[in-house]
């Protein structure tokens, strides 16, 4: 299941600069990711300095 990002989140941008498929994005509050472009690699989670993005 493709990874979600919690509203720990602090859009710092770490997450999506280590996307290797580019499926974050700057959302309204917070970064969001494409589950359809996911390929549950976990680099962003791997990345993020408060553990917002979590595999649901």
């Amino acid at each position: 299941m493709a990874y979600k990002i919690s509203d720990e989140c602090i859009s710092c941008g770490a997450c999506a600069a280590e996307c290797p498929v580019e499926a974050i994005s700057e959302g309204a509050d917070k970064y969001v990711i494409d589950p359809d472009t996911c390929i549950e690699c976990g680099a962003c989670a791997d990345t993020c300095p408060v553990g917002a993005p979590s595999a649901e």
